[in-house]
């Protein structure tokens, strides 16, 4: 078949597919085809924060070239052509955290190293391991065998040393096979407001490390910082290639050739449960660092390792077994995507101390064995860069590294990184991606699994938790959770509400189902007495004790029974009362027999839960 007559009949099958989107939503939408626009599909495409389109199918017509190969400029298929795809990318875990005590830290590290861990991240510093501690802490490891990174923050300097001490005292037969990075985040770690090493002293570091025989990249460019402030993908991607910039120009203009600079750094990026978006956003990461390594005359080093983390951001407090169900996703997108080293956190993170009745060992096994289980189990190390060809994640994967180059090129009009930090520039562009991404969560557009949909208020109360850096996605919903526990413990019950459903199950079940899923979302609980007419209302919540209740029904029982239902549950002693439903049902209507308000799936959950809250005295 001709290249002509392939495209005729691909033009063909995508007409024929308008067709049957245009006569499904005519029906779905109760108009006529003709009402719709030329294109229907464009009703059902999405948006992302970045302003990216996506679209609801992708065909032939979205075909992009083929991409080099996994190893070539512009890496977007991976930067090792080499990868042993019988190991797949490196299974990292994080140790140290929290625990200074080197002897335990070497217990952890070995017992990994032998159950499937291949790289290793080891924060050093305050109370976490000291600095003197690494060398017992890193005792028996195999240093050409499994990457070590360090997260020692101020302390990078001393930590660099220590290190280079323990691989001054080793032999191994090739000393290039030795992989360490020493993790220097001065640049990153001022928008986080954490403490890490200055500049200067991480040029000098950087020029230190490419004098020696060991592949040692002093600089880590931790972009999970704007993620965890609230980040789109493009964002983070875009302000990680700006601060790599300003430490390009710092290391050229300490005497590095550009190459060198170019292998003293390396990228974070935090991976999420939207696979897709993770898998495209770091096939995107490579391709606009790679085209500032050709900008800087050396595209052959543009190729800079990339470090994975599962979002914190996407980590939630309540119900918090759903994490290891987000942190699969992330895993798979990150590895898909051509990560280098994936670290998977443990499910419980997001809580102070872990989830109550879990040891650290077992989450951090969990966060172990997820990976494990994609790599040998499903084999997605097996091929590299399999989402190759995909005309959704070629498309997307463009978008994403145009919109990155978009807001790297706005940082370096505010003056570079430095300048665009200073200014406030950097924060206000995450700002306002935070607002809509909390507002988007706060209407339930984006669903959170076991936090804003489908939450469980069985679960025990969780501790006071300490104020978290981190912009998590369920906050606002787990504040309320947070006041509902303290009425809990203040009354021996949660704050109530009673629903009044009108006629049979079938008719209410809808919106009973609804009200209570969405109450409960904010710790209130609520009663259902069952079917009830006017006649039985006031008997039915007068002994429930509550003094708010919410009306449940169809739009026709409604406009036969809500108005005198509202006012039979005033008569009963209830204060408040709502009404499961649009208010157009009640535009004529006023006084006693006119809802309080009305509970629908576009209101501002968290406005109208705080409020009910205010109300039931939590």
């Amino acid at each position: 078949m001709s290249s002509a007559t392939q495209e005729d009949a691909a033009r063909s099958a995508h007409v024929a597919w308008q067709k049957a989107v245009a006569g499904v939503l005519a029906k779905s939408r109760r108009v006529d085809v003709g009402d719709l626009p030329s294109n229907p599909e464009s009703l059902l495409e999405t948006r992302t924060y970045d302003g990216v389109t996506v679209s609801p199918l992708y065909d032939a017509q979205d075909e992009v070239a083929d991409r080099p190969l996994p190893g070539a400029f512009p890496f977007v298929r991976g930067r090792d052509a080499g990868r042993d795809v019988n190991a797949g990318w490196k299974v990292s875990a994080r140790y140290g955290v929290g625990q200074s005590d080197a002897a335990v830290v070497n217990g952890s590290i070995l017992d990994g190293l032998n159950n499937g861990v291949s790289a290793l991240w080891l924060r050093v510093g305050g109370s976490d391991l000291a600095v003197d501690a690494l060398a017992d802490a890193l005792d028996g490891v195999l240093w050409d065998l499994a990457p070590v990174v360090l997260d020692a923050g101020s302390q990078t300097g001393a930590a660099a040393e220590a290190v280079f001490g323990i691989l001054d005292g080793i032999t191994v037969s090739d000393k290039a096979a030795v992989d360490v990075r020493l993790g220097a985040s001065a640049l990153t770690a001022r928008f986080a407001g954490t403490d890490a090493a200055e500049l200067g002293e991480t040029v000098e570091l950087a020029v230190r490390s490419a004098a020696r025989a060991e592949t040692v990249r002093s600089i880590t460019v931790d972009a999970t910082v704007f993620h965890n402030a609230g980040a789109s993908d493009a964002q983070e991607v875009g302000a990680a290639v700006a601060v790599g910039l300003e430490y390009l120009r710092a290391l050229t203009d300490a005497g590095l050739p550009v190459g060198q600079a170019l292998r003293q750094i390396e990228f974070r990026f935090a991976a999420t449960d939207d696979q897709f978006q993770t898998i495209a956003k770091f096939r995107a990461a490579r391709v606009v660092w790679a085209r500032v390594a050709q900008v800087c005359g050396a595209p052959a080093d543009g190729g800079a390792p990339q470090h994975a983390v599962t979002s914190e951001a996407m980590m939630a407090q309540r119900d918090p077994w759903v994490n290891m169900l987000r942190t699969t996703l992330a895993a798979f997108g990150a590895g898909v995507g051509g990560a280098d080293a994936v670290t998977v956190l443990p499910f419980d993170v997001a809580i102070d101390g872990g989830a109550a009745g879990v040891s650290k060992t077992f989450a951090a096994r969990i966060a172990r064995n997820t990976q494990l289980l994609l790599l040998e189990e499903s084999h997605l190390g097996r091929v590299l860069d399999p989402g190759a060809g995909s005309w959704y994640i070629e498309q997307l994967t463009d978008e994403i590294a145009s919109k990155a180059w978009e807001f790297t090129q706005s940082i370096e009009a505010n003056g570079g990184y430095a300048s665009a930090l200073e200014s406030g520039f950097v924060a206000g562009e995450i700002a306002e991606t935070k607002t809509l991404r909390d507002s988007d969560i706060a209407h339930r557009r984006t669903p959170v699994t076991g936090v804003n949909e489908f939450p469980n208020l069985a679960e025990a109360p969780l501790p006071p938790q300490p104020v978290s850096t981190v912009a998590r996605y369920g906050a606002a919903f787990e504040a309320l959770r947070d006041r509902s526990d303290a009425y809990l413990a203040e009354h021996d019950r949660r704050p109530l509400i009673v629903l009044a459903p009108l006629g049979s199950v079938a008719e209410h079940n809808v919106r009973t189902t609804f009200a209570a899923n969405l109450l409960a979302s904010g710790g209130i609980h609520t009663e259902n007495p069952g079917p009830l007419t006017v006649d039985t209302i006031a008997s039915a919540v007068g002994s429930s004790g509550a003094t708010v209740a919410v009306v449940c029904g169809t739009d026709k029982r409604y406009a036969d029974e809500a108005a005198a239902a509202v006012g039979a549950l005033r008569a009963a002693g209830i204060e408040r009362v709502l009404l499961a439903g649009p208010e157009k049902i009640f535009a004529d209507v006023t006084g006693d027999e006119r809802p309080d308000g009305f509970l629908t799936a576009k209101v501002d959950a968290v406005a109208v839960l705080t409020e009910l809250l205010d109300t039931l005295g939590a």
